[in-house]
């Protein structure tokens, strides 16, 4: 398009962004950071999809819609494709990036994943509970897009092992 950001200024905008609102605005409260991070994502994603779909004509259904997600918008957000989709054909999709760039330079060390267990959240270390804060971001871009294409949807992210990350989207009825 016309105007682009450069990646270290939206690294780094990112990274703020998780360490103002998990450790500074709502340090005891790890839902309510995630939910406004996830907000915020939300309105950048609207907006991106206004941008990017300006001169397209409307989506047919929600699979067209999705594909336009893993093919155009996450080229030009991304500058790559979606490495995999799956579906159901019952209203789930799940979106798979080899390699996410913004989870690109991220590390958990596995001596301190197995020490800081929290016992709120089973099976969940506070590690990963770190790296999955900086992915309610792109889960509200997601949002965001769909719900500007008239689809209510639901959006999680899931790492199986980093930098690879998969985001499962659950279209309302």
């Amino acid at each position: 398009m016309g105007r682009e950001v450069a990646e270290s200024c939206v690294d780094t905008m990112l990274m703020e962004m998780v360490a103002m609102f998990s450790g500074r605005f709502y340090a005891n409260k790890p839902e309510l950071a995630a939910r406004r991070i996830e907000a915020i994502g939300y309105q950048v994603g609207h907006q991106l999809s206004e941008r990017y779909t300006m001169e397209r004509p409307r989506f047919s259904d929600h699979l067209e819609a999705i594909k336009f997600i893993c093919k155009d918008f996450w080229s030009e957000v991304f500058k790559k494709q979606i490495d995999n989709l799956k579906t159901n054909h019952r209203g789930t999709f799940v979106l798979q990036d080899n390699k996410f760039r913004w989870l690109s330079r991220v590390s958990i060390d596995p001596s301190s994943e197995k020490e800081t267990e929290d016992p709120s959240t089973p099976g969940e270390s506070k590690a990963a509970q770190a790296v999955s804060m900086y992915l309610y971001f792109p889960c509200g871009i997601i949002r965001g897009v769909l719900s500007n294409l008239g689809i209510p949807c639901a959006v999680s992210a899931d790492i199986s092992s980093l930098p690879t990350c998969s985001f499962v989207i659950r279209v309302k009825a």
